[in-house]
């Protein structure tokens, strides 16, 4: 745009005003560059920000178990071992992401009437692909989930975050949503599936940890020891919100 420093321009008609600010910046910081560099990084600053927080609230913050309260269902069903449970956080996690992507994209060509059967019916597409492959290559883990596989197409959690983050915004925080929302599943299960396994086992991922003269507490492979151990973990949730 510019020759030089000076007041030297192409012109163009009705640019007058803009050049002349254009100019002034130039000549007070010395280089127009720079200021654009700025401008530009810290949009990028701001994205890559965005997508962090994004990616990390469903961890901690907004854990979709332990502070929203989604996802009761396969959490207290599934969580009586830890493989049991990081399979199904990671089914979870993969059609979240999927379908946070898919319904990201088609959000604004979707009629708002029925967005929710639209909805339901991407989620089962990803949710059969997922049911398919652990059939084919984890069968064991696959037999030992059972009904829940297909029952994460009503799954709470998914279906909340279409709803409420992928048709409201663009694809890439859609995708940071995802993974943290199913890393975040993912983690309350395991930490669930822990405690339940190692008392009501003495094993954790099949390998022993207690003595062998451990009685274990089968009531914690039980409903009631499911409730329980949720309700501890959801207090102390509670009581660290608290104290910060």
């Amino acid at each position: 745009m510019y020759k030089s420093y000076n007041r030297s321009y192409y012109h163009y008609p009705g640019s007058n005003q803009f050049l002349e600010r254009i100019h002034r910046i130039v000549k007070k910081t010395g280089s127009g560059k720079i200021c654009l560099y700025h401008r530009n990084t810290g949009r990028r600053r701001g994205a890559q920000m965005s997508f962090m927080k994004e990616l990390t609230k469903g961890i901690i913050k907004e854990n979709p178990t332990f502070v929203i309260v989604l996802g009761m269902c396969p959490t207290l069903a599934t969580s009586t071992s830890v493989n049991n449970a990081i399979g199904m956080g990671l089914a979870a996690t993969f059609v979240l992401i999927c379908s946070n992507i898919f319904i990201s994209l088609i959000k604004n060509i979707t009629p708002d009437k029925i967005r929710i059967p639209v909805y339901v019916i991407v989620i089962a597409a990803f949710v059969s692909i997922v049911d398919m492959c652990m059939a084919a290559y984890l069968p064991a883990l696959h037999k030992s989930l059972g009904l829940f596989i297909p029952l994460i197409v009503v799954n709470c959690i998914i279906m909340g975050r279409a709803e409420a983050y992928a048709n409201k915004n663009n694809v890439i925080n859609s995708i940071a949503d995802g993974i943290g929302m199913g890393l975040g599943f993912t983690l309350a299960l395991s930490v669930v599936a822990t405690i339940r396994e190692i008392l009501g086992n003495g094993t954790w991922l099949n390998m022993r940890v207690m003595p062998k003269t451990y009685d274990p507490m089968l009531i914690t492979l039980l409903a009631p020891g499911a409730f329980i151990t949720l309700g501890l973990l959801m207090a102390l949730m509670n009581m660290l919100k608290e104290k910060k």
